[in-house]
This record gives structure tokens, C-alpha cells and sequence, in this order.
């Protein structure tokens, strides 16, 4: 029978989630950044050229959100206490 115990505090993990998540939702939401037309790159102002930057950009963070929220869960699974001596994962 398996022994679920405290799952271990990873509060760093999850701040540094939180920081990525929040730089992703206010480079978008403060609008007095990106609000002016200069400088353009081609015929695309400003106003659209830094949205569409955040598009890969958000991106990118998510996935560093995911393989750090992740990254516990499969440390911890895979130790030695997850292991019952008889050589196969509980």
C-alpha cells in the first residue's frame, strides 16, 4: 500500500512561476508602454510590432512555467521513496 506523505514545499519553484506568468499578463496589459506609432519596422507600427513579439515571448515563458512546475513532481516520483525494494515503482 502506498504511503502518500506531505508533498515537499517548493516555494521557489512556484514564485519564480508566478513572476513569469505576471511579466507575460502586464507587458500586454499596460497600455501607456506600446500606445505611440513610432518606431515603425516596415509599414508596422509600434503599437502592433511589440504585441505580436509577445505572442512567441509568452510562449517561451509558459514553457519555462511548465518544465519548472513539472520538473518537481517527476524529481520527487522518481527517488528512492517511490520505490518499494522490489524493484518497481509504487
Amino acid at each position: 500500500m502506498a504511503h502518500s506523505g506531505p508533498t515537499p514545499r517548493r516555494t521557489g519553484a512556484w514564485v519564480l512561476i508566478t513572476v513569469l506568468v505576471l511579466i507575460s499578463i502586464l507587458g500586454t496589459l499596460i497600455v501607456p508602454i506600446y500606445a505611440r506609432s513610432s518606431p515603425y519596422i516596415g509599414a508596422f507600427p509600434f503599437f502592433y510590432w511589440y504585441q505580436l513579439l509577445w505572442v512567441p515571448f509568452v510562449a517561451v515563458l509558459m514553457a519555462i512555467c511548465y518544465l519548472v512546475s513539472t520538473h518537481g513532481s517527476r524529481s520527487t516520483a522518481s527517488g528512492p521513496a517511490a520505490h518499494d525494494g522490489s524493484g518497481e515503482a509504487r
